[in-house]
């Protein structure tokens, strides 16, 4: 299903939420599961500490919040351009992330959080005690899972919460150098072993992987060739539902031959055009491409609902771009 929607339609009904093992917050009673995803919305290391996209992009977010609902927000990395934060007490956790997000309706929403590869070249150890900080700064630890149920069924979600730059290693954007290795690798095997360890217990009817780096994307940085040979075999085999990533500063939507979503939302704090990396990806596979430079960014919502996932891709000015879906997993 594709077709743009306006994202002024107010939501009726209500979700519960259970099993959040990055949250200890009391469970909230509702029948969907609504949420954002936004990466590389890290404003800039020098006052103001923001750009124009990100305080348009955080706006809008707000009167999604407001007028549709969400229950958190998916935060896919590169929190702190360009060089992460050095301590707990950084001020770039107010300027950048609690002063720029502040509408009403944002206020009480936990973020689930991972690190990208400018927060890595950073303290990602401060983010993480950060979550002891804010009380909607969830960020437990480098990798992590979380688990829903919506309520009145047995409708279950999973989204595995990965850090991608320990897994492939960083990579330096000013250079143009991609990932070529990870620091560590029995860190990196450690990770991979536990993705893999969850992807085959899980029996969620809905089953989501979220990282940093694409796995597939058409523009500057395109593929990750370390994800691809590691992680893209994974997704395939145990059939997930979906991957959300950030990087490239764009929006995209990619899907295989499996029928694995690739939601790349990457445009809050900046817009890139390029489809340097078109032909990496199989022609057929790629549904949706923007990157309006003239654009103020972008996020995705996202609504689970028993029957399917509903992708919405928004810009900061309120349009709504394109809108797919994903059915429920069959034969767990």
């Amino acid at each position: 299903m594709e077709m743009a929607i306006s994202v002024k339609i107010a939501v009726m009904f209500l979700f519960i939420l259970q099993g959040v093992r990055a949250s200890p917050r009391p469970a909230a009673k509702m029948d969907k599961i609504r949420f954002l995803a936004l990466g590389d919305w890290g404003g800039l290391p020098f006052s103001p500490y923001t750009t124009p996209v990100e305080k348009s992009t955080a706006q809008q977010m707000g009167v999604v919040a407001e007028t549709m609902g969400i229950d958190f927000i998916l935060s896919l990395g590169d929190n702190f351009y360009y060089s992460g934060v050095n301590d707990i007490t950084d001020n770039r956790f107010q300027e950048t992330f609690e002063e720029i997000f502040s509408a009403k309706s944002l206020k009480d929403v936990p973020w689930y959080v991972i690190a990208g590869n400018h927060d890595h070249s950073g303290n990602v150890t401060a983010q993480i005690k950060y979550s002891k900080v804010s009380k909607r700064w969830n960020f437990p630890h480098y990798y992590y899972d979380l688990n829903f149920t919506i309520a009145g069924s047995n409708t279950t979600i999973t989204i595995l919460m990965l850090d991608t730059v320990l897994l492939c290693g960083n990579s330096d954007d000013f250079l143009g150098m991609e990932p070529e290795a990870p620091k560590d690798y029995h860190m990196a095997n450690t990770q991979l072993e536990w993705v893999e360890e969850k992807l085959k217990a899980s029996r969620s009817d809905f089953l989501i992987v979220a990282g940093h780096y694409p796995v597939w994307s058409i523009a500057e940085h395109g593929p990750t060739k370390c994800l691809v040979q590691k992680l893209y075999p994974l997704l395939a085999q145990y059939r997930v539902s979906a991957y959300f990533c950030g990087h490239d500063h764009n929006l995209q939507f990619i899907q295989d031959d499996n029928g694995i979503g690739y939601v790349l939302s990457g445009a809050g704090n900046f817009m890139e055009y390029s489809i340097k990396h078109k032909t990496h990806v199989p022609k057929d596979w790629l549904k949706f491409f923007y990157a309006d430079i003239s654009s103020l960014g972008g996020f995705v919502y996202v609504e689970i609902i028993p029957e399917q996932m509903i992708i919405t891709y928004i810009e900061a000015r309120g349009k709504s771009l394109y809108q797919t879906t994903i059915p429920r997993r069959s034969g767990r």
